[in-house]
């Protein structure tokens, strides 16, 4: 069983857009690949939310939304002011484990981060990930603040046992200012390991040609792309200017 669980260091990170281009990428090699959305909020019925941009982007169909509530809230709360029942993340596990039995790779994206509340119970993204066995794609921001949330999100990771496959940069402006530069290095350091990729600001703009060209870039040889973190460092980071 191959799964990935994409989560982030906060809400509007750009984890669809990493989990479309994770899909994208696999599909794009011949991979089998569902994704699944345990829980989406903040989406009225009718409208495609995240995994319509999956479609859009990756150009898959194998997508799965187990639960919609329409408030922009966590799905614990989401499921509350909507008075219906709270996604149940033990039996997500059993649907995903089924998911796998026929696919290569499933990606489960999360709601928000790490430790969003998916029911009343205290239920995470993360225990998600320890009952599958799953390792995690952190997706992160690269501008100030994002260190301490990074850093938070990994210590909680280490502390529940939960495997790190990556952290990968959500969205990377054109002009990056001095802190999102000067964070490459940090965000490295914190992982304790190069960074496994990040996507260009705007990418879940693009049209599908032009993201699968963008992913493949943006996304590190472990998922299938050709990000190089040493040559990203050296043409966005501050190492040169400081030798």
């Amino acid at each position: 069983m191959s799964v990935l669980v994409i989560t982030g260091t906060c809400t509007g990170v750009g984890k669809t857009v990493v989990t479309a281009a994770l899909a994208a990428v696999a599909a794009a090699r011949g991979t089998s690949v569902a994704v699944v959305k345990p829980g989406q909020t903040g989406v009225a019925p009718g409208e495609p939310g995240d995994l319509g941009d999956v479609r859009r982007l990756a150009g898959i169909e194998d997508v799965h939304e187990f639960a919609r509530f329409p408030d922009p809230l966590s799905p614990a709360a989401a499921a509350r002011v909507a008075g219906a029942p709270p996604v149940r993340l033990p039996e997500v596990a059993e649907r995903v484990r089924a998911l796998a039995d026929d696919r290569r790779l499933v990606l489960v994206e999360g709601a928000g981060g790490l430790l969003v509340r998916y029911d009343e119970e205290g239920g995470t993204i993360a225990d998600l990930a320890r009952w599958l066995g799953a390792a995690v794609v952190v997706v992160t921001r690269p501008d100030l603040g994002t260190l301490n949330h990074t850093a938070l999100t990994l210590e909680a990771m280490a502390h529940r046992g939960v495997q790190l496959a990556g952290v990968v940069i959500g969205a990377w402006p054109d002009e990056p200012d001095l802190a999102q530069r000067s964070n490459i290095r940090d965000l490295e350091t914190i992982a304790a390991r190069p960074l496994a990729g990040a996507l260009p600001e705007g990418a879940g703009a693009l049209d599908a040609p032009e993201f699968l060209v963008a992913a493949h870039r943006g996304l590190a040889p472990a998922f299938g792309g050709a990000f190089d973190p040493a040559t990203f460092r050296d043409s966005y980071g501050l190492d040169k200017e400081n030798t």
